[in-house]
């Protein structure tokens, strides 16, 4: 019998949530959604706009330039994932600098956001088979989700891995920068008064400080073929 299930991975920023479910999803024949490329295209667009900078941010600019916001998932064969589509321009590359990684948080803030957001991800997800990642997927997109995974990792840890990935790709900024970020997200994604960053209920909490990718997997794997076995 090929069931599908729902896999809902929230946690904290540079949790690896988009890493584990890339592979969950190739491995199971999944759809994967990065909820939080969604998020960043929108901050993108914003900043593009100039509707948010350092000092000062437009809302109600956003709010209504909303409706002229396309997004949409493309794969990439050559890849193995897909990219993020903005107004059918991709927009992969650009939405994963460290400046729109100031920006997402506030941008993730605005209900009109979440809730243009959350409709489209609940679209993609209504036939099952789906792993999808983000902030709020366990608690509002999915609540029904058959497997909620809560990812999370020290401060530190996640800064380091971070400021690695944006060295690899020649991004000039320091560690500090990188940790500053990441603390910052955390406190407006936990505090936020629209969806904010909580564990599910009934969510696996993992912590991967001291995992590597490969035993992440594994971990991960063998929850959801006992969640298929017990449907």
């Amino acid at each position: 019998m090929n069931t599908k299930i729902t896999i809902a991975i929230d946690g904290f920023s540079s949790t690896g949530k988009s890493t584990l479910a890339k592979q969950l999803a190739k491995h199971l024949g999944y759809i994967y959604v990065d909820t939080g490329a969604m998020y960043r295209a929108v901050a993108y667009f914003a900043m593009q706009k100039g509707f948010i900078t350092s000092s000062t941010f437009d809302k109600s600019a956003l709010i209504a330039a909303l409706p002229t916001i396309q997004l949409s998932f493309e794969f990439n064969e050559t890849l193995g994932f897909a990219e993020m589509y903005l107004n059918n321009e991709n927009v992969e590359t650009q939405i994963r600098t460290i400046e729109v990684s100031n920006y997402v948080s506030k941008v993730a803030e605005v209900s009109e956001v979440r809730a243009k957001l959350v409709e489209q991800q609940q679209e993609m997800g209504k036939n099952k088979g789906i792993v999808m990642d983000g902030r709020d997927i366990g608690t509002v997109v999915f609540p029904e989700a058959e497997l909620k995974i809560f990812m999370t990792a020290s401060a530190a840890t996640r800064a380091q891995r971070r400021f690695a990935e944006l060295q690899q790709k020649g991004d000039e900024v320091s560690y500090e920068e990188v940790l500053k970020n990441v603390e910052e997200r955390d406190y407006i994604d936990t505090h936020r008064a629209d969806s904010p960053l909580v564990i599910a209920d009934d969510a696996i909490e993992i912590d991967n400080s001291e995992l590597n990718k490969a035993e992440q997997f594994t971990i991960v794997l063998d929850l959801v073929n006992e969640v298929i076995k017990a449907i």
